[in-house]
């Protein structure tokens, strides 16, 4: 993803993906593929509002205080946009969702973007 340009944001939506697989896959062998694709859908969620989040964060050109301000707010105001059309999404279209599995990885991948905050942010590029 060389288009965020936040080590941060990068390294968190990684994190993200790796436990929606891991947990998609436990949830697959417990209850089924139906449970599978229920985590699988409820990590996503998060994945795809984080990603886009990132990129509006990234795509940040300004060097005020309040410029930074209110591209975070806008980024934010559309991760909680995405959010809500998608958790809508899945549960009207996908009839057999298991929500304990799509809540559960979906409520596990947003702390995980919580945790941003703890990723130091050197001057490296990403890799």
């Amino acid at each position: 993803m060389p288009w965020i340009r936040n080590r941060s944001l990068h390294v968190v939506i990684r994190w993200q993906v790796l436990l929606t697989a891991f947990m998609a896959l436990v949830f697959g062998w417990i209850l089924g593929l139906h449970g599978a694709v229920s985590g699988f859908l409820g990590g996503m969620v998060s994945v795809m509002s984080s990603t886009i989040y990132a990129l509006i964060i990234s795509s940040h050109k300004g060097y005020t205080a309040g410029g930074a301000i209110r591209t975070a707010l806008r980024a934010e105001a559309v991760k909680i946009i995405v959010i809500i059309a998608s958790l809508w999404a899945v549960f009207a279209a996908y009839k057999e969702v298991n929500p304990t599995a799509f809540i559960g990885v979906f409520i596990m991948t947003v702390i995980i973007f919580s945790m941003a905050l703890f990723v130091p942010n050197d001057s490296k590029d990403i890799k």
